[in-house]
């Protein structure tokens, strides 16, 4: 009975995690929101629990066996103030990486000192535009935040300020066949995978010694995770991330032969090598495992961006790393899609390697 339940999981509390934690805002450098719910969810089915210097939060099952990182980032792509021009409106950074123009016309939610307000993008209506204007995308550096504001001096009495940080607002969806929407997935899914593994293994008697840690700044250079395995030093590491899938129109599978709901993807190499090659002992621990339980997975070579396991796996004299994923659609974007079946596949496949791991390291 319990491994039926283990495999089917709770997918209704899945969703629920999921809509809480990308509804939640905290872009890189600003997480303490997420962090905070992270920090009550985890808090039943851990040891202890601190926040470093830099915001990780850092959890421990305690174990005497080897010592194992899981790491997921707290952090969302976001935007900051930069200009508060004399009409109020607000010119912002990306904190972060955008594709442009798919912040064009969104609403956002500026996090000022007053307490969060809402906001648009604004731009140009196609009436009064020029034909050159139609052909020539719009910058983010041209771009701007309408608060509603009268002019400069009401922006700063609404609580805006340079460095203010804004997010976007978009919220939480279910669509059809499993699959869901919302911002932030990038990394909230590995956020609640993170969670979902700690709760399943705290009534469990297991070797290993597990640090769950919500890591900070990994959209602006993997900052968090590069600090925190300096301070833990583990015997092995995984980063729990999303990837990009090449089952929708205007991406080939050429460029990604992933899919939605085909399983986690275990990442060979991300970044053409350039960010992480996983260690041998990493992969054949993790497909095995999955393939002894019967846990669909699929392998992913990518040649753009990569995860915190480039950090943690150049620390100190080196550290064994890898990166499990979750197939995302859109990524980096407003309206990013998963679908649950993988994220539960994901947790057990973390949770039976995390049984054995005594095994390979």
């Amino acid at each position: 009975m319990e491994e039926n339940m283990e495999k089917g999981g709770n997918l209704e509390e899945i969703i629920s995690l999921l809509e809480k934690f990308t509804n939640a805002h905290g872009i890189s450098g600003f997480e303490d929101e997420v962090r905070k719910l992270l920090e009550k969810e985890l808090e039943p089915y851990v040891d202890s629990m601190r926040e470093d210097t830099m915001g990780n939060l850092i959890a421990v099952k305690e174990g005497k066996g080897p010592s194992v990182m899981l790491a997921a980032h707290m952090d969302e792509i976001g935007l900051m103030v930069r200009y508060i021009d004399e009409n109020g409106f607000l010119r912002f950074v990306g904190i972060g990486g955008w594709f442009d123009q798919t912040l064009l016309n969104q609403r956002v939610m500026v996090h000022g000192k007053k307490g969060t307000i809402p906001g648009v993008i604004g731009s140009k209506p196609p009436h009064v535009m020029k034909d050159e204007d139609r052909k020539k995308p719009v910058k983010l550096e041209d771009m701007f935040i309408d608060i509603g504001a009268k002019d400069r001096e009401d922006a700063g009495n609404l609580g805006i300020e340079i460095g203010t940080t804004a997010s976007i607002d978009q919220e939480f969806v279910s669509l059809a066949n499993g699959k869901v929407t919302s911002k932030a997935f990038d990394d909230r899914a590995g956020i609640v995978i993170l969670l979902e593994v700690m709760k399943r293994l705290h009534e469990r008697k297991i070797e290993a010694n597990v640090y769950a840690v919500g890591t900070v700044q990994e959209e602006v250079g993997l900052k968090g995770a590069k600090t925190c395995a300096f301070c833990i030093c583990p015997d092995v590491a995984l980063a729990l991330d999303t990837t990009i899938p090449g089952d929708h129109p205007g991406i080939s599978k050429t460029d990604s032969s992933l899919e939605l709901g085909k399983g986690p993807v275990i990442t060979v190499a991300d970044a053409s090598g350039r960010g992480l090659i996983a260690h041998p002992r990493i992969l054949k621990w993790l497909r095995e495992t999955a393939d002894e339980n019967e846990i669909p997975y699929q392998l992913g070579v990518g040649s753009g961006g990569t995860t915190d396991a480039t950090s943690i796996h150049l620390t100190k004299e080196g550290i064994p790393t890898g990166t499990v994923s979750i197939a995302t659609r859109y990524i980096h974007s407003p309206v990013e899609v998963l679908d649950t079946a993988d994220i539960e596949a994901c947790i057990s496949l973390i949770v039976k390697a995390i049984e054995n791991v005594q095994k390979y390291f």
